[in-house]
């Protein structure tokens, strides 16, 4: 199957679920599967998803407004991470600056209207994960300490988790095509990688996918791109795990990325941003040690 040359001028380098779901059509078709409504394609959607303009890189996968009354983060991952309400509330702080900039009404005594929130993770990793399940901002305080203090919370957020794995939740598949064509695409890459390179794997799911009708438009189009962008999200776990082996204190979690502790320096900090990006140029995680300057030897210790 000859592939249409991929688009070399994306500025920005998105995962294949940011590509497939950047786009309206298939954004509002994903909304109306998670929720169960009937946005049409006259809906007006604003997308305020955060970026890194220095590294080019997301900051979150999808945010956006919808009809100037909805402010909908959608993320999506391959691990359930416990941090995703603090994570989800740095978001939303960033996104509302951006909506209420410059309007100066914030200082005067009637309160202003701002689009209500929803915080959403979609997750199709291997480990086991209910259909459904909820992760909340309060389960991350520490005790209060304070007698007559305890369970008081003054700042919540809830963040809604929902398994997309082929076989659950079948009834939001059943409400969009592209999702249930995204969960089928993702479980035969992961099948065939039992068998094959995978390289060959993910070809092999694109031809699959294509003959069977599965995202057909989608895949024709950007056949190469997903293959590069499928390949690339594998090397990234590939060197996460060597990293850790060697020592790395690393915290990132699906394009998270703050800062590495290594071991030339007690307590030298080096942005991850800066080691991710040289790895995913191409160099090898060894030429990356080289490059910043890493001593021969083990690095910071591993976090317990």
């Amino acid at each position: 199957m000859p592939a249409k040359k991929a688009n070399t001028n994306r500025k920005y380098k998105d995962s294949v679920f940011t590509l497939l779901f950047g786009e309206k059509k298939n954004l509002l078709e994903l909304y109306n599967a998670i929720e169960n409504t009937n946005y049409g394609s006259d809906t007006d959607i604003k997308m305020t998803t955060l970026r890194n303009v220095l590294y080019r890189k997301r900051i979150n996968d999808i945010s956006f407004v919808l009809n100037g009354r909805l402010v909908v983060l959608i993320e999506h991952q391959s691990s359930i991470n416990g941090n995703m309400p603090i994570r989800m509330l740095m978001y939303i702080s960033e996104i509302y600056k951006g909506l209420i900039k410059g309007n100066k009404n914030i200082f005067h005594k009637k309160a202003i209207s701002i689009p209500r929130p929803e915080f959403i993770v979609l997750y199709n990793g291997n480990e086991k994960y209910p259909d459904k399940g909820v992760l909340k901002l309060s389960d991350m305080f520490m005790e209060a300490g304070e007698a007559g203090k305890a369970g008081s919370v003054d700042l919540e957020l809830k963040v809604r988790v929902f398994n997309i794995n082929k076989g659950h939740n079948k009834d939001m598949a059943s409400r969009s095509e592209v999702l249930d064509g995204y969960g089928i695409f993702v479980y035969l890459v992961r099948e065939y990688a039992k068998k094959m390179s995978r390289d060959a794997a993910i070809s092999r799911a694109i031809e699959d996918c294509i003959r069977r009708g599965v995202l057909k438009d989608f895949l024709e189009e950007h056949s190469s791109e997903v293959r590069n962008m499928f390949l690339r999200d594998l090397t990234w776990k590939e060197h996460l795990a060597v990293s850790y082996e060697d020592g790395v204190e690393d915290g990132r979690e699906e394009g998270m990325a703050k800062g590495v502790v290594i071991g030339r320096e007690e307590g030298l900090t080096i942005g991850r941003e800066e080691i991710f990006s040289l790895l995913e140029s191409g160099m090898s995680l060894a030429a990356v040690k080289k490059k910043l300057g890493y001593k021969t030897g083990r690095l910071a210790r591993r976090p317990q």
